[in-house]
């Protein structure tokens, strides 16, 4: 829910979707639908199914930075004066018509492929709304509804493909396989160390406008600690995705190595646990994640077009 750079594009309206971490949302529905769609029918999606999902998975991620920025104005003052709103590049009104216009899409595009994915929705923006306009001037544990709303995202992204035939039929055999319950896990650990390094950047201006965010109120050494624990986490957890799905190596070499990469960069945080070294590792964040999912695009689709790849493994 946070950004680490300045505003970098000419269009106010891009800005706000945070277009610096865009590869790891146009990544995650992606790789959830084709993953879904391989485990349930041995196929790739139709592609029209599958770009409607990718718009709506980032329409939906994309309306909670919009509305999160609504509520931050006065934190954005201090730790982004350049942020659209703040710099008044776009009104607090046009922005919110914005965040509804995007929600409105992903919550169209959501019904029409299943309206088990489009409940999913709505309990997500539910949560992640409960962080930005309440929780994060409340308590430290903030962060906790941001990980679960993005958790659900590929929860719902996978219904879309392998309903669990509750509001929609085929039903594949289960309400919700193992390697979705993983892909579910994986995305909320890994959010709440992603969104506690880029909060740990903010700490002044949370401080300063009394928002007793995790960093606030504990430190950023503590922080960095915490947020090493949860890429740990989620690092087994996308190895569990792959195991249970049982797909091929490309996959298990894009999560290891990167996985790698992203554990000793959370360790560096911990040597030097400074506001900047965590906006730092939050984009960071975004490219390990951006990178795994790529492989498992990659892998699925291997897996479909070349019989025997998945069995190298298996």
């Amino acid at each position: 829910m946070v950004s680490t750079s300045d505003s970098k594009t000419r269009n106010p309206y891009i800005e706000l979707l945070r277009p610096e971490i865009a590869d790891m949302d146009f990544a995650l529905p992606a790789a959830s639908a084709l993953l879904a769609s391989y485990l349930a029918t041995g196929a790739l999606p139709e592609l029209m199914l599958l770009i409607i999902a990718v718009i709506g998975g980032y329409a939906a991620i994309t309306s909670s930075y919009v509305y999160n920025d609504c509520c931050d104005v006065d934190i954005d003052q201090i730790n982004l004066p350049n942020r659209p709103l703040v710099a008044e590049k776009v009104s607090r009104d046009h922005a919110l018509k914005y965040s509804l216009f995007l929600f409105i899409v992903a919550g169209v595009a959501a019904y029409y492929l299943n309206p088990e994915s489009f409940v999913i929705l709505v309990i997500a923006v539910a949560t992640i709304s409960i962080y930005s306009a309440v929780a994060k001037r409340l308590t430290f544990l903030s962060f906790v509804p941001v990980g679960i709303a993005y958790g659900l995202v590929p929860i719902g992204i996978w219904l879309a493909f392998d309903p669990a035939g509750i509001l929609k039929t085929p039903d594949y055999g289960s309400i919700l396989p193992l390697p979705a319950i993983f892909l579910g896990l994986m995305m909320c650990f890994t959010d709440w160390g992603f969104t506690l390094s880029g909060v740990a950047r903010d700490v002044e201006g949370d401080r300063a406008r009394g928002a007793p965010t995790f960093p606030v109120t504990f430190g950023v050494p503590n922080t960095a600690k915490f947020v090493t624990l949860m890429w740990f986490v989620g690092v087994i957890a996308s190895l569990a995705i792959g195991w249970t799905a049982k797909i091929g190596p490309i996959y298990f070499a894009g999560a290891l190595l990167a996985g790698g990469w992203m554990l000793v960069q959370s360790f560096d945080f911990i040597k030097n646990p400074t506001p900047e070294r965590g906006g730092m590792l939050f984009l960071q964040g975004s490219r390990y994640r951006g990178i795994m999912f790529g492989s498992l695009i990659l892998d699925v689709i291997l897996s479909i077009f070349l019989g025997s790849y998945a069995g190298l493994l298996w």
